[in-house]
């Protein structure tokens, strides 16, 4: 059943942001703040996947249309790629979902991977739980499609979607490690595309293993919602399933994992570094494994 969506006050939202801010930017006192949350366990974490160009956020964005037709709060949180010098977002995912900027059950944040190879802002799981202990009842994060490096999402999510189009097969085979460890859902998106069958058998025999899986493949086509009831459906029916005591294990452990390893790089600074490389080039014989074991 849906909680009561009373407290997303404008006043409320730019506290939320606020505290967003504090954790993606480990400023003072987020240790603290991420320490005291606590999220409902019916709030669930939704990670949608896949190579550039699937239209993702045009997923999203009708999968967005779902919840708020049932009366669901539901926040999202868009990982776009940085650049590796500004380390800020160059894609603006929230333009392409602009038609819920002012819903008031609807919360949309773009983060920048920072860096990350996995497709994740080192910060994205702190910022996962402040949207689940604020009340929505459904956090989606979009991740940038980088291939194998995708399986940190797992870490992250409660149910993994992998979305696919036709035109894919040659980049599918080489995510093919990545794509069967992570996903909980395939989707086939741009469904209407003359080929769309024919990749969908292919992905069967090809990809899964001797062509027999519970993993569910969805057609869909974002741009006009068809497929999307049905594939909505599955992920509910799929947050509603008991999860397993090993598989809860094994995703708690990858959160601590990547937490761990993000504080323990939390003293390595990246402009520091780039000095004391520059001072090695000036010199001559820069030696990129000595450096790393010096530092």
């Amino acid at each position: 059943m849906s909680r009561t969506n009373s407290t997303f006050t404008p006043e409320a939202i730019r506290a939320l942001t606020r505290k967003i801010s504090l954790v993606e930017n480990a400023l003072p006192g987020h240790e603290e703040l991420l320490r005291d949350l606590a999220a409902p366990d019916d709030a669930r974490v939704i990670g949608v996947t896949g190579p550039p160009g699937a239209g993702k956020s045009t997923l999203v964005d009708a999968l967005i249309a779902r919840y708020v037709e049932e009366g669901r709060s539901v926040a999202v949180v868009c990982v776009d790629p940085s650049s590796p010098f500004s380390r800020g977002a160059l894609l603006g995912d929230r333009i392409r979902m602009n038609r819920w900027h002012d819903h008031p059950d609807v919360f949309i944040r773009s983060l920048s991977t920072r860096g990350a190879l996995g497709g994740l802002n080192p910060m994205t799981i702190g910022v996962t739980e402040l949207l689940r202990a604020a009340g929505f009842e459904r956090v989606i994060v979009e991740t940038v499609g980088v291939g194998q490096s995708e399986v940190e999402i797992a870490g992250l999510a409660d149910v993994t979607v992998v979305v696919l189009v036709p035109e894919g097969g040659d980049e599918i085979q080489a995510m093919k490690a990545g794509l069967l460890e992570i996903a909980d859902i395939f989707v086939v998106n741009k469904g209407d595309r003359p080929d769309s069958d024919a990749f969908i058998g292919s992905l069967r025999t090809r990809i899964l293993p001797g062509g027999v899986t519970d993993i569910p493949i969805f057609k869909c086509v974002a741009t006009t919602g068809e497929g999307v009831p049905a594939l909505h459906a599955v992920i509910e029916q799929k947050l509603t399933e008991t999860v397993a005591s090993e598989k809860k294990v094994t995703l708690l452990a990858d959160k601590a994992w990547q937490l761990i390893r993000e504080r323990k790089m939390r003293g390595v600074d990246r402009k520091m570094m780039e000095d004391r490389i520059r001072e090695e080039l000036n010199k001559g014989g820069m030696r990129l494994f000595r450096f790393i074991e010096q530092y």
